[in-house]
This record gives C-alpha cells, sequence and structure tokens, in this order.
C-alpha cells in the first residue's frame, strides 16, 4: 500500500467529521439512479471503491441490495462506516486496501467510483485501475470525477480533471459508454465542485 497515500486519508478521517470534508453527500442520489438504471437486481454484486464513510452503502442496504463490498485505503474510515451501519456492518463485505494493489477474489456486478479515480495522477497508478477494472467487472461501471471545471486540488492533494472524451478513451479498450453528464455538488460548508459522471457497460 502506498504508505504516504494511506497515512494521508488515515489522518483526514481520524481528525474529521464528515461535515467537515468536502465530499460528503447526505444522500448520493446521482450514483443511486444509475445503480438502479443497469436493471440488475438486488442480488448484484456492487463495489464502491474508495467509498470509504460514504453513505451509499447505507441507501444501498436499504433498498435490499445483498452483495455489497467497500473498498477504502483508510481503515478509520471504514471503522466509522461500520460504527455508524451498527449491526447491518455484518452484511457487508468491507476491503482495506489502495485500489492500485487490490487483487479482487471476486468479481462485480457494478463497480462504483465517486471521488477515487482522480487521485490517481501518474500513468502507472491510472493503468493498474482500469486494468483491474477490465478484468474483475463484469457488467457496469460508474464513474464519478472532478470534471474541467471542478477543483484541481482536493484534501491537498492534486488531482486529475476528466472530460467525457478523456474518461471514455482511458477505458474504451474494455467498456462501452452508456452516458456521461456534470453535476455541482454543494460541499457542507456551501462551495460547489462540478463532477463528470460516465456509465460504462463491459464490452
Amino acid at each position: 500500500m502506498n504508505d504516504s497515500s494511506r497515512k494521508h486519508w488515515e489522518n483526514v478521517y481520524e481528525t474529521k467529521n464528515p461535515d467537515e470534508v468536502s465530499w460528503t453527500q447526505e444522500k448520493p442520489e446521482v450514483s443511486l439512479d444509475l445503480i438502479r438504471s443497469f436493471g440488475l437486481g438486488k442480488k448484484a454484486r456492487i463495489i464502491d471503491i474508495g467509498g470509504g464513510d460514504s453513505n451509499l452503502v447505507d441507501f444501498l442496504l436499504e433498498e435490499g441490495y445483498k452483495n455489497i463490498t467497500v473498498l477504502d485505503i483508510s481503515a478509520k474510515a471504514l471503522e466509522k462506516a461500520k460504527t455508524r451501519l451498527g449491526e447491518k456492518a455484518d452484511q457487508v463485505t468491507w476491503i482495506h486496501s489502495d485500489i492500485t494493489m487490490f487483487e479482487p477474489s471476486e468479481t462485480y456486478d457494478i463497480w462504483h467510483d465517486r471521488a477515487a479515480f482522480h487521485f490517481l495522477t501518474n500513468a502507472e497508478q491510472v493503468s493498474k485501475y482500469t486494468d483491474t477494472a477490465a478484468k474483475w467487472v463484469r457488467g457496469f461501471m460508474v464513474l464519478g470525477t472532478f470534471s474541467k471545471d471542478g477543483p484541481k486540488k482536493c484534501s491537498g492533494l492534486d488531482i486529475r480533471q476528466y472530460d467525457e472524451v478523456a474518461l471514455t478513451e482511458r477505458f474504451r479498450s474494455d467498456f462501452t459508454k452508456i452516458k456521461c453528464f456534470t453535476q455541482d455538488h454543494t460541499t457542507p460548508f456551501g462551495t460547489v465542485q462540478n463532477f463528470i459522471f460516465c456509465s460504462f457497460k463491459k464490452i
């Protein structure tokens, strides 16, 4: 695991509450709508990449999804999510890993990533991510990253901005684009960040 990245994110989740980090969403409507749009049913194997203590898992459980995995580089983030969910946490598979070093033990019907991929800023990291997704996704992928009109940094780290062309090109050898659109996200402290979301189907 990339030690500097791990330490950075452990510190973030050790020291900040959800209302103190920009990516917090009370209800991740866009992600939920895209996941529902695939029509795979409640037994679909879903993985949330960089899910941390995101509320997505709460709503997926509430809607009856049975096979949910949450992966994050921060053990503290996962711990916070488990605490929040209480007994429901036992219904989720939790994986503490850097996505660029993740070696899955199963395939996934839906790969969801909101605001993790854009932190991969060098070619080797991006290549490892795309190779893993290509090998282990059997159905669909949702990616949400900062757009060309979005921030250039997040949590003190450089990020990589994307547009529809760049995201589609990055995954085109293994995935067909379904649709892309931009969306403003209002942070807990009232600033606005522009995201691009793309959904893909495995070829």
